[in-house]
């Protein structure tokens, strides 16, 4: 979802994440009662002046509890990755990212068990059976376009393959951003298979501007007029569109066939062996909790993830309109966690990226 490049949240750790291992943030020597936890996570939930979810609970958690919250921002399976390098001196306590990054986290045993207080509340299709990940943000895959340019949104994947598309179509990069693997898994669903889908991908590809690392950095083109239509997610591009008067969100669908989309959470999980477990439990536990909860449409143009928490905001009853007439399918996570290496493999081969 999401940028590929690490960085954080200044305000937050106060050191620069790529200046040199977390150790040099105090982590790797720090005692375990230290008051202090270290998030990885896939961008999005940060907002870009400070008025994101992220920023708004992790303001809260550190009032309430003294602990400090050290964050590194990445893309959905980068984290992952850095996750899995560290392993044997792990530096984060918990792991946000992405399906199906979180499920890969997991198959990697980078995870640990830990049922968030108020994950009962969650359903059970938004978090996994062995209490290793759960859904702390949900949210759903999605497209933006540009409303001065185009009056009315696309409706058909079909659509995008006019010249007048050329050079104005962007997705993220399938493989390491949680967005441009959603495009495969959509566009999988959408024409019945991974060989129809690659095919149309490849057609694409002639209006295609490239590959991007980051979902997040598409928005402000479109919303500027230098795309005309990119990837993205409806919680990120809702919570842009407060700041981009040009963007508008959309759900392609094969042509004769209904718009759909699917849920792309942002899921979070305790890493196993980590500096800081106690705190890290701790911080989900807050990001579960009922307060938490209902600042998720509120604050961060999310849905919340907890199903007890019905959110009456403004927000709330817009992204609800939203999805009006939308159908919801579910991805089989197993089989694309299994084989999501094959998948990026067929796109690159299709595309020639």
């Amino acid at each position: 979802m999401r940028t590929n490049l690490l960085k954080p949240l200044a305000a937050v750790t106060g050191c620069l994440a790529l200046a040199g291992p977390l150790s040099a943030c105090g982590g790797s020597s720090a005692a375990s009662d230290e008051k202090v936890v270290t998030v990885y996570s896939a961008d999005g939930l940060k907002g870009e002046n400070g008025d994101g979810w992220y920023d708004r609970v992790f303001e809260d958690f550190e009032k309430r509890t003294g602990i400090k919250v050290k964050y590194v921002e990445g893309g959905s399976g980068e984290v992952v990755q850095r996750t899995l390098r560290e392993k044997s001196n792990t530096q984060a306590d918990v792991l946000v990212t992405l399906p199906p990054f979180i499920q890969r986290a997991a198959s990697e045993k980078l995870l640990s068990a830990y049922a968030p207080a108020g994950s009962d509340q969650v359903d059970a299709a938004d978090k996994a059976p062995d209490s290793t990940w759960t859904s702390v943000v949900n949210n759903y895959f999605g497209f933006v376009h540009n409303k001065k340019e185009l009056a009315t949104a696309p409706r058909n994947w079909e659509d995008l393959l006019d010249g007048s598309f050329k050079e104005k179509v962007q997705y993220s990069t399938p493989g390491v951003a949680g967005d441009g693997t959603a495009v495969l898994i959509k566009a999988m669903h959408d024409f019945g298979g991974k060989e129809p889908a690659m095919e149309y991908l490849k057609k694409l590809q002639a209006n295609n501007v490239g590959p991007s690392a980051s979902t997040g950095k598409l928005a402000p083109k479109v919303d500027k007029g230098e795309l005309l239509v990119a990837n993205g997610d409806v919680q990120m591009n809702f919570a842009q569109s407060k700041d981009m008067p040009n963007l508008g969100i959309w759900f392609p669908a094969k042509k004769g066939g209904a718009s759909t989309t699917f849920a792309l959470p942002y899921a979070a999980g305790l890493v196993d062996r980590a500096p800081h477990s106690a705190n890290g439990k701790k911080l989900l536990d807050f990001m579960l909790s009922a307060d938490a909860q209902k600042d998720v449409s509120a604050v961060g143009g999310g849905f919340a993830a907890r199903q007890d928490v019905k959110a009456t905001d403004a927000n709330a009853t817009e992204l609800a309109a939203l999805m009006k007439g939308v159908e919801v399918f579910e991805p089989d996570w197993s089989d694309i966690g299994t084989n999501l290496d094959s998948y990026v493999d067929a796109w690159k081969s299709a595309t020639g990226s």
